[in-house]
C-alpha cells in the first residue's frame, strides 16, 4: 500500500484527474421485454503512459487511499451528464448511471454538486441514476442516509449495485429510497447451472417489483441466461451479451440495429 511505485502511481492519478487524461466508457442497459436500450452505466477507464491500461479495482481503490475519490467521481459525473446531454440532442433520450462511492456520500458538498452539473448539462435530473454498493457503512451512517435523501429528492434515480451480496438488503430496501436493484453478476451467470442461484434471483426479481422497483441483471453472457430473465419477469439487464463497455462514440453495427 506505502510502495514507492505506489505512490507515484497515486501522484499519477491525480494528475491523470486534474487534466482530464481519463476516459469514460458505456454499457449498454437493456429492456429485457423488447431488447430496446433505456440506458447506459457510465465505467472509467485509465490507460498509463508507461504502465499501459490500469484496471479499475486497481485505481479505484487508489483514489480511495488518497483522497481522490472526490475528484474521480465529478469526473465521471461531469462526461457521463455532457454524453446523456448530447444523446438527447440526438433525440436519443436514455438515461445514464454513475457509481458512487460511500466516501462520495460523506462527503458534505456532493449533493449540491450533483445539483449543479445536472443545471449545466441541462438533462432531468431522472435521466440520472447512481449506482451505491451495498454497504453497511451508508446504513449507519446517518450523514450517508442524508446524503442520499437529498439527491433523491433532487429526483435523480438511486441503485443499489451488486444487490444481494452484502449483510443488509433487506435493510437497504426498507430504510432508503431506492428506485432500482442490481442483482449482483455471480448469481446470475449461474443461475441455469445452480439451482440456488436461480432462486435467488427470482426471489430478488419478485420482492423488488412488489416493492415498485426496476430489476436489473449484470453479467448477462448468454442468450439462454435472458430468455430465463424474461420469464422471471426481469426488467432490464447488460452483460457483454448485448455490448463491452465501449466509448461513448462507438456505435457497432452488431448492436444498433438490435438495440436502438
Amino acid at each position: 500500500r506505502n510502495s514507492p511505485q505506489r505512490l507515484v502511481l497515486g501522484g499519477d492519478l491525480a494528475h491523470a484527474i486534474e487534466f482530464d487524461e481519463l476516459t469514460v466508457h458505456f454499457q449498454p442497459k437493456v429492456s429485457v421485454t423488447d431488447q430496446s436500450l433505456v440506458g447506459a452505466e457510465a465505467l472509467v477507464r485509465w490507460r498509463h503512459p508507461e504502465r499501459g491500461l490500469v484496471g479499475p479495482d486497481e485505481f479505484i481503490d487508489l483514489a480511495e487511499e488518497r483522497n481522490l475519490s472526490g475528484p474521480l467521481a465529478r469526473f465521471v459525473l461531469g462526461r457521463a451528464l455532457a454524453e446523456c446531454a448530447r444523446w438527447h440532442d440526438e433525440g436519443i433520450h436514455i438515461g445514464v448511471a454513475v457509481n458512487c462511492s460511500v466516501s462520495n456520500l460523506l462527503d458534505p458538498s456532493f449533493a449540491e454538486d450533483v445539483e449543479v452539473m445536472l443545471a449545466m448539462a441541462a438533462v432531468p435530473p431522472a435521466s440520472l441514476t447512481l449506482e451505491v454498493t451495498e454497504s453497511m457503512q451508508v446504513l449507519e451512517n446517518p450523514k450517508a442516509v442524508a446524503s442520499l435523501r437529498r439527491i433523491s429528492d433532487l429526483g435523480v434515480q438511486i441503485s443499489v449495485d451488486d444487490f444481494g451480496t452484502g449483510y443488509s438488503s433487506l435493510a437497504y430496501l426498507r430504510r432508503l429510497p431506492i428506485d432500482e436493484v442490481k442483482v449482483d453478476r455471480s448469481f446470475v451467470q449461474h443461475m441455469l447451472t445452480h439451482e440456488d442461484d436461480a432462486a435467488i434471483v427470482g426471489a430478488i426479481i419478485e420482492l423488488c417489483r412488489s416493492l415498485g422497483m426496476r430489476v436489473v441483471a449484470e453479467g448477462v453472457e448468454t442468450g439462454e441466461v435472458w430468455s430465463a430473465l424474461q420469464r422471471l419477469g426481469c426488467d432490464q439487464a447488460q452483460g457483454f451479451w448485448f455490448s463491452r463497455p465501449v466509448p461513448a462514440d462507438e456505435r457497432s453495427e452488431e448492436h444498433t440495429s438490435e438495440l436502438q
